[in-house]
């Protein structure tokens, strides 16, 4: 597993900052890291504690909806990209 910096991050990755930022109060603690393994590449979204509800959304709405964009782009390029939401 790689444990890649926010400068080098893929294009899946800066997708989910991007829509992370947009949807918090606080957009300059959002971090995301990016892990890739052999057949999965896990993209770990973290943001201030006052804004994960916002992430997350109500009954996981929002966090469902961010992880069905996420799907389909990765789906595209053919890879398999897991979002976990780390408190």
């Amino acid at each position: 597993m790689v444990q890649q910096q926010k400068s080098e991050l893929g294009e899946l990755a800066k997708m989910i900052h991007y829509m992370a930022k947009m949807l918090v109060d606080l957009p300059d603690q959002v971090e995301v890291n990016e892990i890739e393994g052999e057949n999965t590449t896990v993209i770990e979204l973290k943001v201030a504690k006052e804004d994960l509800g916002k992430i997350i959304g109500k009954q996981g709405r929002t966090a469902r909806a961010i992880r069905t964009v996420l799907n389909g782009a990765s789906t595209k390029l053919r890879r398999r990209t897991v979002l976990e939401i780390v408190e």
